[in-house]
């Protein structure tokens, strides 16, 4: 259920959903779906570290997260914080040629300043999430590259 840190107890991605304070369930919603109709086949959506994500499951990588191999391997979270929604994608953290060509997009889109970390794309303005722009980072990466790429860097 909501509380005051923003953390939510949830078993399944739609209880995480529901629990969220009403006036961002609907934009929390357009940027699940958003990801959802792009993501590519194979990224499972599941709760991992309490927080909406997706992941390579085990059934398609058996050995699982290095760091926890009873995770999955994760790509990309999403969640509900005091301030804003984030957005969390693997690939713009460890890939320097995604990361250039989503800042030269959204500037493109001219959206207004970006507030982003590392893998952390903060939401501010809730009304008005680059649905579209997101769905088509979160299609960049197909499964196996994803995998590959997981590999590379895990045994460097």
């Amino acid at each position: 259920m909501y509380n005051t840190d923003m953390t939510y107890q949830a078993a399944t991605v739609d209880e995480y959903c529901a629990a969220i304070p009403e006036e961002r369930r609907e934009p929390f919603g357009r940027l699940r779906r958003a990801i959802l109709e792009n993501l590519p086949e194979g990224f499972e959506e599941t709760i991992s570290y309490k927080l909406p994500s997706y992941v390579v499951p085990h059934s398609i990588y058996p050995p699982g997260y290095h760091c926890r191999p009873e995770e999955p391997v994760p790509y990309l979270s999403i969640a509900s914080q005091k301030n804003f929604i984030s957005y969390y994608h693997g690939g713009i953290y460890s890939m320097p040629d995604l990361a250039a060509w989503f800042r030269d997009e959204w500037e493109h889109l001219k959206l207004g300043k970006l507030d982003m970390g590392k893998s952390c794309i903060r939401l501010k303005n809730i009304r008005e999430i680059p649905c579209e722009l997101l769905g088509e980072l979160a299609a960049k990466i197909t499964v196996d590259e994803w995998i590959a790429f997981y590999e590379q860097s895990v045994k460097r």
